[in-house]
């Protein structure tokens, strides 16, 4: 079966864009003034360049300015978005560099971008903790816990939190680093790094439905073969703290 030509009208149409794309190598389509056709290239590219700059605060500081634009160009450039939508360029970008293939890319640079996105992410959530019901003064030791549809628990290789121009590091530690992102009831966002048994203990508690806060805790510990007096007060602690936080927004009434 013989391919449909292709009109000129959609020739030009694929020049056009490639042309936006790549300016450096794809030609621009005949007729149109070079004056003209720079200013779509540089508005097009400067937009772009600014929404991932301002999503990615962190990351914009590690790069000097023709490597920082070299990057986006190449994310303009190679990657198809699988979204028209502005808000969800940030994570197309992080899709850019999961399937990057540059050695020159510092190792912690997708967790940082990961890092760096969930914040936007969470903020841009539509979920109104106003509107769920929970006994707001609930005792989440005694009672069912309810916790926060806006509290994720973040696990990376690299200390995420502390990278910055003058921390890179090149080589993972050995122990991960887990961040505890929250909004809370004033829509204002939290980063608290957090230690091994509050992330499984707010992960077991977002699953829970009939336990209180202390059979989970027991449970978790057992599980973990670490029924240990202090460790059972450190884990109540967490509780309240976790609570403080708005991870728990109280309990489930009953």
């Amino acid at each position: 079966m013989s391919a449909v030509p292709e009109s000129s009208t959609s020739a030009m149409q694929h020049a056009f864009a490639a042309h936006l794309r790549d300016p450096a190598h794809a030609p621009a389509p005949e007729g149109i003034e070079p004056r003209r056709i720079t200013v779509y290239t540089e508005l097009f590219f400067n937009n772009i360049e600014s929404l991932v700059s301002a999503n990615f605060p962190v990351i914009r500081t590690l790069y000097a300015d023709d490597a920082w634009r070299d990057l986006v160009r190449a994310f303009y450039r190679d990657h198809r978005c699988h979204t028209p939508l502005f808000t969800d360029i940030a994570r197309e970008f992080i899709r850019y560099l999961e399937t990057r293939a540059d050695g020159d890319d510092p190792p912690f640079l997708v967790e940082l971008a990961h890092y760096e996105w969930s914040e936007l992410a969470l903020s841009l959530d539509e979920t109104d903790l106003a509107t769920i019901a929970r006994d707001a003064h609930g005792d989440v030791v005694d009672g069912i816990p309810l916790a926060s549809p806006l509290a994720r628990v973040l696990a990376y290789r690299f200390p995420v939190h502390r990278i910055s121009k003058d921390f890179r590091p090149t080589e993972a530690p050995e122990q991960p680093t887990l961040i505890l992102l929250t909004r809370d009831r004033a829509d204002a966002l939290h980063f608290l790094e957090i230690d091994a048994l509050t992330a499984l203990l707010l992960e077991r508690l977002q699953q829970n439905t009939t336990l209180s806060g202390r059979a989970c805790l027991d449970a978790l510990l057992t599980e973990l073969g670490r029924d240990e007096p202090a460790l059972r007060d450190s884990g109540l602690g967490i509780l309240r703290h976790l609570r403080e936080r708005d991870a728990l927004l109280g309990t489930r009434i009953v």
